[in-house]
């Protein structure tokens, strides 16, 4: 039976690294809608913005998009995301969600792709992404999450077995960076955000870790590059550089 996606990209204007940064002008335009076109690119369907402040409702109406008002209070961006599912599809049409983060404004449209792939593919109950490590100081680097998959040699995809802060797995081999881009069965994100945190989500700090200690599957694509995440003035100013060409 067909699917029917839905892009949501939650986005809160409370950052202690960098305030604002949903607004922040990256070529001519917000960063939000930047992110926004982005999803919008990759041609999967509905994007939703789902934001904490009706500022960010008003700068994404305001370039043609749709956005839907969240509980500034709720604790994470996957809880934003399931209220504004709920608020913007109540009765279920959309039954795969692709939780994009809202920070990703060169985000290459084509990995977005990949995550709703691997859930039209396979059995797993959440999709995710990686890319394979390959500055050697990243793999002891614990700002980089470590997926430890199961994938055969030559594969595009595997099961996730664990996440870790730590450089894993041990020996010879490739060490996958995680990328915090997840699609979810509609019934899985709901079993997910209805769970309280879990031993080893709270102990690495790892929100994902939650659905693997629940026993739910996860299942992640291989991509080329990680994307850039914008949390610091530095990052801002990368991100403007590389979408300067693209001023709308």
């Amino acid at each position: 039976m067909a699917i029917s996606p839905i892009i949501l990209i939650p986005a809160r204007l409370a950052s202690t690294r960098l305030p604002n940064k949903p607004l922040a002008d990256i070529a001519g335009a917000p960063m939000i809608v930047q992110v926004m076109r982005r999803s919008e690119e990759a041609g999967i369907g509905r994007v939703v913005i789902a934001a904490a402040e009706q500022e960010i409702v008003d700068a994404v109406e305001g370039a043609g998009g749709e956005a839907v008002l969240t509980d500034p209070d709720l604790p994470s961006g996957s809880d934003r995301v399931f209220e504004a599912l709920n608020a913007v599809d109540p009765d279920g049409k959309h039954d795969v969600i692709l939780n994009v983060q809202g920070d990703l404004p060169t985000l290459d449209p084509t990995i977005i792709k990949a995550a709703l792939t691997v859930l039209e593919t396979t059995p797993a109950d959440i999709s995710t992404l990686v890319a394979e490590i390959t500055n050697p100081e990243e793999k002891t680097n614990p700002n980089v999450v470590k997926a430890v998959l199961s994938m055969a040699d030559g594969a595009r995809a595997g099961r996730a077995l664990y996440f870790t802060r730590a450089t894993a797995p041990a020996n010879d081999g490739p060490l996958y960076h995680h990328i915090g881009l997840y699609g979810y069965r509609r019934a899985a994100l709901a079993r997910f955000v209805a769970l309280p945190p879990s031993p080893l989500e709270v102990r690495e700090k790892l929100e994902q870790l939650r659905a693997l200690e629940a026993g739910m599957r996860i299942d992640a694509a291989l991509v080329d590059t990680v994307p850039l995440g914008v949390d610091t003035p530095a990052d801002l100013e990368k991100a403007r550089a590389e979408l300067s060409a693209y001023r709308y």
